[in-house]
């Protein structure tokens, strides 16, 4: 399975729409530098939804955007909830992260959730650890690897 990067986002603070930028670097067991939620403290370094959530609330009305959801990096193509705990992501040339959680729990409502009455990033947005360092960029390739063939897949990446 195979999917592309359509956005990069970043924020200085927790708790706010992100910013996209063309390219980021994003550092083993910590995430991407300059992020506020970067940090090698936890399994969440870097969060992942598909455009195709994005639309999905902007079909609803919403002037919504990739980063609006406070995402790291925004996909195309792939069906991240079909992607259990310990997939691995390559994504760009070096980048190797693992499915460390899928959804999570919002605890407060955000600005999206009080506009629409819903948020799709609790719901269908997933999280990853960084094992592999690089630099990834809009336009970048993901490549899955699920764990019951990792073996083969990793001589390939």
């Amino acid at each position: 399975m195979k999917g592309k990067v359509v956005s990069i986002n970043i924020s200085e603070k927790k708790g706010e729409r992100k910013t996209p930028v063309q390219e980021a670097v994003i550092k083993e067991d910590f995430g991407i530098e300059g992020d506020a939620h970067a940090s090698s403290e936890w399994h969440r370094q870097v969060s992942l939804l598909a455009i195709e959530s994005v639309r999905k609330m902007q079909e609803m009305g919403l002037d919504v955007k990739p980063g609006d959801f406070a995402e790291n990096i925004t996909t195309e193509g792939l069906d991240l909830l079909a992607l259990p705990i310990g997939t691995r992501l390559k994504i760009g040339k070096d980048i190797i992260g693992e499915v460390s959680q899928i959804g999570k729990v919002c605890h407060t409502r955000c600005a999206i959730y009080e506009q629409a009455g819903d948020c799709v990033m609790p719901k269908e947005g997933i999280f990853i650890r960084v094992l592999k360092s690089g630099v990834t960029k809009v336009g970048d390739e993901i490549d899955v690897a699920f764990r019951e063939n990792l073996d083969t897949v990793e001589q390939r990446l």
